[in-house]
């Protein structure tokens, strides 16, 4: 198997990020915060819930928050994987529609249509800014209807905004609760609430964008790492194993889309493939996997 995950590029918004290029090799399984979107062009992604769990196929999978998962996206000729913050408006609204039951298929015609878009933005080499308006629409689809039960507190938009323009700081949730003018311990239990997650592994979330966003403008890992607040590239290899399942160094970020992995008639279609009953390492075809 390669060293390599992938190749292709990384851009992030406020409240969400995209990987979008040629897979490499399987992602082995970990979780993370945010919730995550997986579609493939030309074929179907393949999603394990766990290192005992089967693989399965998905035309477009959603995963929840912490889920503990596997990607396998090495039979498209192209990958997306979107990541969106659990406390975003977008995150509520796709967390209340969809994740009620764990991995969830959700590759409905609004959403091939959405992709199918994003996959064409980015190949037509379009600007940062068109191709993160292509992904963001990708997420109002899965979205669009359903408001949040909860508005996101504006103490809590204040802290998010502190964090980002402080990730090289040690942040403690001492300081970031004065900020917004609450005790740690009320700060601690209102954070928690309003982003269904704790503070430190948020402040660690926001410093891997900052990282991947430092990767495509050309720094090294070293000088990214230092920025986001790591001790050094080791540190930051290591977290990033833990985190994604791989090192910073496995995925070559680059200025403009790699040649596809598939070639030939499969791509002519841009279309996302329906799951294939006949596939070599699904187990059980567009199967829900339960968290």
């Amino acid at each position: 198997m390669s060293n390599r995950v992938g190749t292709g590029q990384f851009l992030a918004w406020d409240g969400g990020c995209l990987f979008i290029g040629r897979h490499e090799s399987a992602v082995p399984v970990h979780s993370h915060q945010a919730m995550q979107l997986v579609v493939g062009r030309n074929a179907s992604p393949l999603i394990r819930a766990g290192d005992g769990a089967p693989w399965s196929e998905f035309s477009a999978a959603l995963i929840p928050s912490r889920q503990r998962h596997g990607i396998d996206v090495t039979s498209a000729d192209y990958g997306a994987v979107l990541f969106v913050e659990p406390e975003t408006k977008e995150g509520r609204a796709v967390a209340e529609r969809y994740l009620r039951n764990g991995i969830a298929e959700v590759g409905g015609a609004a959403v091939r249509l959405a992709a199918d878009h994003l996959f064409e933005t980015w190949l037509g080499q379009k600007d940062k800014t068109t191709i993160t308006t292509a992904a963001r629409a990708l997420v109002r689809t899965l979205s669009e209807g359903v408001e949040p039960s909860v508005v996101t507190d504006e103490r809590i938009v204040r802290a998010v905004a502190f964090i980002g323009a402080n990730l090289a700081s040690a942040l403690t949730l001492d300081q970031v609760a004065s900020r917004v003018f609450l005790s740690p311990s009320r700060f601690r239990h209102l954070f928690a609430e309003q982003t269904g997650m704790a503070l430190r592994p948020y402040i660690l979330w926001r410093r891997f964008l900052h990282i991947w966003d430092l990767l495509m403008r050309g720094e090294t890992l070293s000088t990214a790492a230092h920025a986001a607040g790591f001790a050094d590239a080791a540190h930051l290899t290591r977290t990033s194993k833990r985190m994604f399942g791989f090192a910073p160094s496995a995925m070559q970020l680059v200025a403009s889309p790699p040649t596809p992995r598939a070639s030939g008639s499969d791509a002519v279609n841009s279309r996302i493939a329906p799951p294939r009953a006949g596939n070599r390492t699904s187990t059980a075809p567009r199967r829900t996997a339960s968290s």
